[in-house]
């Protein structure tokens, strides 16, 4: 026991870790804060609560913080025992949401799970777990990445949860695993040959999945030219522009938006940033993404340190999600891509996403800890180097997989 308690003193949290900390509370708090100023009107006018969902992030804010402390104190090392277990329980998530009763309708789409008390997406889970689950095999099998046969699980995975990601339907977040497992390929030394041949069916596939579903099509060309279907599909883009443009340099004020107002749809979840540029400004707007890349390149080092590939692949991918996530909702919130739905993260209404990124960012700290340990060990053979500007005498660890 005595053992055990000097070895968790020695686990310092270093100044990249602490800055990722930081930032993620500040983050889904100034989220709680811009979720109610987007939502209070319409809650009041729906719900006959302005607080309603207030209340429901809130919640999720506690309990992501519970998930990310707990995570953050245990060894991520632990976590190479539910690599396949994660995958199998994010397939049945992700099949319990086309069964009556179970899934849950809006828009169209089967995207949550209604259970008591709550809903959950698990697309926003099968994310994570695709990752955990491509980090454990890659570390393993790093010395064959080369042949083209050893990527096959980790694409079939991949494929599957895209696969039943669109089936949903859910483009935004299929996009988001799929270039997700464009970069763990990346990361885990798949060669430039092997890009080219996933990049074949790729390019084929994006306009077969856009012509199949008519809105899919019409947003495209609202995309093009919002202005030619106004009150159609182009609306929604058109509204995100004048919240834009109404903020100018400095906001109209926190609680000031005209836009949420039933003018801009969901404006407390995926166009929240929109509400953020029109009452914090073009300044408030450009604070809020230099943060966004302050965490990333504080996780990016978190990643260049890890003492193991499996620390180094699982660290990255985290960061990949939120790096692709974020650049992904602000784009199509400015109108740089087709309009599509994806939660901002750590910021977006969703009491899933915000657990889910905060117990993400709880691996990351664990994975930090585990980097600064300066427990005396006993000489170990070191693993190969994962990033080739490391330098020879890094004190990369090879732990047993």
């Amino acid at each position: 026991m005595k053992g055990k308690n000097k070895l968790n003193s020695k686990l310092k949290t270093s100044k990249a870790g602490i800055t990722i900390l930081v930032i993620t509370i500040f983050l889904v708090l100034f989220g709680v804060l811009m979720v109610y100023s987007a939502s209070y009107y319409f809650c009041e006018k729906t719900y006959n609560n302005k607080f309603f969902y207030l209340i429901k992030q809130a919640v999720g804010f506690v309990i992501g913080l519970c998930f990310m402390l707990i995570l953050r104190n245990i060894d991520y090392n632990k976590l190479k025992k539910f690599g396949l277990v994660s995958i199998i329980i994010s397939v049945i998530l992700l099949l319990l949401v086309f069964i009556p009763g179970i899934g849950v309708e809006n828009y169209g789409a089967k995207r949550w799970l209604n259970l008591p008390g709550f809903t959950l997406q698990p697309s926003e889970i099968a994310k994570f777990s695709f990752v955990l689950f491509a980090s454990i095999y890659l570390s393993k099998k790093h010395t064959e990445v080369k042949n083209f046969k050893t990527l096959i699980p980790v694409l079939l995975v991949g494929g599957a949860f895209c696969l039943l990601i669109i089936l949903e339907p859910n483009m935004s977040i299929t996009m988001c695993v799929g270039l997700v497992l464009l970069f763990m390929l990346f990361i885990g030394g798949a060669s430039f040959k092997h890009f080219l041949v996933l990049s074949v069916p790729l390019i084929i596939l994006v306009p077969i999945l856009i012509i199949i579903e008519p809105y899919r099509l019409d947003r495209l060309l609202a995309f093009i030219n919002p202005w030619a279907s106004p009150q159609g599909e182009g609306y929604q883009l058109i509204q995100s522009f004048f919240s834009i443009s109404n903020g100018g340099l400095f906001g109209v004020g926190l609680f000031n938006s005209r836009q949420k107002y039933l003018f801009l749809p969901f404006a407390e979840s995926d166009f929240i940033f929109a509400v953020i540029a029109e009452e914090f400004g073009l300044i408030g707007a450009v604070l809020l993404l230099s943060l966004y890349f302050v965490l990333i390149a504080c996780g990016i080092k978190i990643a260049i340190n890890a003492k193991n590939r499996f620390g180094a692949y699982l660290s990255s991918g985290i960061v990949g999600i939120i790096c692709v996530q974020t650049i992904l909702n602000v784009a199509v919130v400015t109108g740089l891509i087709p309009p599509t739905g994806l939660p901002l993260p750590f910021i977006s209404m969703g009491s899933t996403s915000i657990v889910v990124f905060m117990s993400g960012i709880g691996v990351l700290l664990s994975i930090d800890r585990q980097n600064n340990l300066r427990e005396v060990m006993a000489p170990k053979p070191q693993d190969e180097n994962l990033f080739s500007f490391k330098k020879k005498n890094s004190k990369l660890v090879n732990k047993p997989n």
